[in-house]
């Protein structure tokens, strides 16, 4: 690879090209500061840029952002003596692939070099993340905190991207954790001409090693910054990096919900053994039958089914017939503490029905664990 390295320290310099030049990387060397990037791309022409001595004030990074526009074949790393959360989202934003610490240690160097050449040579071949959408029948019917739940149970295992796409009132953050959000949708809305792997990482909130949540905004004048034409990029991208890709909807079907559920392989509508909720998600059968969704492709979870009630799950087979339906049990007070901790449910009560039956629905999404198309169904057709 042809490498250009700009840092104001001449012993920086020498030293990042003997790790270099010791992987065979083409290596140009230019003693100054920032100012001199677009100069040394022009003389060099290299495929990765390096540029070390890099502050933390974000308003530095204008030149980076105009280098990266004029020359999007260029990768740009920084290279950086502190770093805070702030610059590094500005970074990804202004087209930065990683942010390393100055000096750089020589292992790391090689390694995030090493990953950007990969990138460049197409050799990440891995098969697309797989869509899942949870949308509710009606309001309080439970979505959020299955759908959080099941992605942590498949983050056990897989790599999980949950996308809160409840706009104005979502929260589905703090199911889960007590973490504050450095960036939201809205965020990735407004910069989704300069998304990329890099960026949607540095969005996202990691909440364990296989799970991360894009968080919906917290302004609610913000959620007008989200448009259906930003899912399909969002989607290119985050597919590519993650083993699943869940949203969290809202009860609304607008051009957004619509979208999503368009590019999602599965859709889990929710709702409550009552009346309101089977009347509800009989309109929305309706339409997914009018847009053309195979049957295989949806299915119903009843939330909190306890049994001996008014309603019963043979009452509701007969009101939706040819629907597939999966049977939650109510996890009552375990599921309280949860939401209101912060907690996943599956770390707090292990054992109880509720985790239990969340887990082998994350198993059965599994695409190693999926025998056959239908498995879910044929799973708790009994239950």
């Amino acid at each position: 690879m042809k490498i250009a390295i700009i840092s104001p320290n001449p012993n920086h310099l020498q030293d990042m090209r003997k790790v270099l030049e010791a992987r065979s990387h083409a290596v140009s060397l230019f003693e100054g500061g920032k100012s001199r990037m677009q100069w040394a791309v022009e003389k060099a022409a290299p495929e990765l840029l390096l540029v070390d001595g890099m502050c933390c004030d974000p308003h530095e990074l204008t030149l980076v952002e105009k280098l990266t526009l004029q020359h999007p074949g260029v990768a740009v790393v920084l290279l950086c003596a502190m770093q805070t959360p702030e610059f590094l989202i500005h970074a990804m934003r202004a087209g930065v692939r990683e942010v390393l610490p100055s000096p750089a240690e020589p292992a790391a160097l090689e390694a995030a070099v090493e990953r950007i050449a990969v990138k460049m040579a197409g050799s990440m071949v891995r098969s697309p993340g797989r869509v899942v959408a949870f949308m509710p029948c009606k309001g309080g019917s439970g979505a959020t905190f299955l759908a959080t739940n099941i992605a942590h149970q498949l983050a056990r295992e897989r790599s999980v991207l949950l996308i809160d796409l409840n706009l104005q009132f979502g929260d589905a953050l703090s199911y889960v954790s007590d973490l504050r959000a450095t960036s939201t949708m809205a965020d990735v809305a407004r910069d989704i001409s300069r998304l990329d792997a890099s960026l949607l990482a540095a969005s996202v909130t990691r909440v364990s090693p296989g799970l991360s949540i894009l968080p919906a905004p917290d302004d609610l004048s913000r959620a007008l910054d989200v448009k259906a034409e930003h899912i399909d990029a969002l989607l290119q991208v985050a597919t590519a990096q993650y083993d699943f890709v869940l949203f969290d909807l809202g009860p609304r079907l607008d051009t957004i919900a619509i979208r999503v559920l368009d590019r999602a392989d599965r859709i889990f509508p929710v709702l409550q053994p009552s009346l309101p909720h089977i009347r509800n998600v009989t309109r929305l059968m309706h339409v997914f039958k009018s847009l053309g969704y195979a049957p295989g492709k949806v299915e119903l979870l009843v939330n909190r089914s306890a049994g001996g009630g008014e309603i019963g799950l043979s009452d509701m087979r007969r009101s939706l017939v040819g629907a597939t339906l999966t049977v939650v049990p109510d996890g009552g007070k375990d599921v309280d503490a949860s939401i209101n901790r912060g907690v996943p449910l599956a770390e707090m009560a292990r054992g109880s029905a509720l985790a239990r039956r969340l887990a082998e629905i994350a198993h059965a999404l599994s695409p190693q664990k999926e025998a056959a198309p239908g498995f879910i169904g044929r799973l708790f057709r009994r239950a």
